[in-house]
């Protein structure tokens, strides 16, 4: 098989037309460029010039081969660009999985400065439980999740991206949405939604020890693993809600959000875990962009 740098030999002498000013253009002495062109043609098992002692002419056969050569160069050219541009993390692809409530505010924002600082590269995103986003960045199957515990496996590193409060939903009609002023006193006998233990752990933890602790016994009318289908419910009138306070964006005819004062550490975390032995340059550049996008607190 031939070498690319026959094929800039064969270009040289194709565009020339003189063994002699293509030599001079490569650098290099008349003999062992035609030594080349000869070893391409037998390689080829075809004549690329018609030779006489005063002209060199391409055959039908050189004339075809002229602009495939020139078609490959270009192509091995690209790959070689592509290829020092993947190694810096300027192209390729990265797959980030996220928890539901991401997209209230942070996974839009980081995709927006992802596109814009890097258009080459292409953003697969997968929506997932936290429980089945650890399990994807186990099997490889991730590069990126937000997700709302912190990394127990080994391998996988964690880091808190956004903490922000918990805010109430509360029906439009309820008593309690004509109050200025709510503690979570309030919400003892409460008809209440509660995030669902199979999906939402560390909010189902969290919150109903925060009940317990404070002696508050609300009446959990549903367990509900989507935030959003939490808020349609709290709309129904069903019951009232605690919601990341980035959920308070999604506007409802019939809830009312009430920012009331927790107990110190009842918040809502968002986490960015990865594989601490991802080598996939896309990979490397997009965390950068994601640490540089934390929202350590959330006002």
């Amino acid at each position: 098989m031939f070498e690319l740098s026959q094929l800039r030999f064969f270009l040289a002498v194709a565009t020339e037309l003189n063994f002699s000013r293509a030599a001079k253009r490569l650098n290099m002495t008349q003999p062992p460029l035609s030594r080349q062109i000869q070893l391409l043609e037998h390689q080829l098992g075809v004549e690329l010039f018609e030779r006489t002692t005063r002209t060199v002419v391409l055959t039908a056969a050189g004339r075809r081969f002229f602009i495939e050569a020139q078609d490959l160069l270009q192509r091995s050219h690209v790959a070689m660009l592509n290829v020092q541009k993947m190694s810096q993390g300027d192209i390729g692809s990265v797959e980030i999985s996220f928890v539901a409530s991401a997209v209230y505010a942070f996974l839009p924002m980081v995709v927006a400065r992802g596109k814009e600082r890097y258009p080459h590269i292409d953003i697969s995103l997968k929506e997932m439980t936290t429980g089945e986003q650890f399990e994807a960045l186990r099997l490889r199957q991730s590069d990126i999740g937000l997700v709302r515990a912190p990394s127990a496996l080994t391998g996988v590193s964690s880091e808190i991206l956004v903490s922000e409060p918990f805010v109430l939903a509360v029906p439009r009609q309820h008593e309690l949405a004509k109050l200025s002023d709510i503690t979570i006193t309030h919400l003892d006998k409460q008809p209440f939604i509660m995030y669902a233990l199979s999906t939402w752990q560390p909010f189902y933890e969290l919150l109903t020890g925060m009940f317990r602790s404070n002696n508050i016994q609300p009446d959990y009318v549903q367990y509900i693993g989507s935030t959003l289908t939490i808020l349609s419910l709290v709309n129904a009138g069903m019951g009232m809600a605690f919601v990341p306070e980035s959920a308070s964006r999604i506007l409802f005819n019939d809830i009312v959000y009430r920012r009331i004062t927790l107990p110190a550490g009842i918040e809502s975390l968002l986490y960015l875990a990865w594989r601490e032995d991802n080598d996939n340059p896309a990979f490397k550049v997009m965390l950068e962009l994601i640490k540089l996008s934390m929202v350590p607190k959330m006002e």
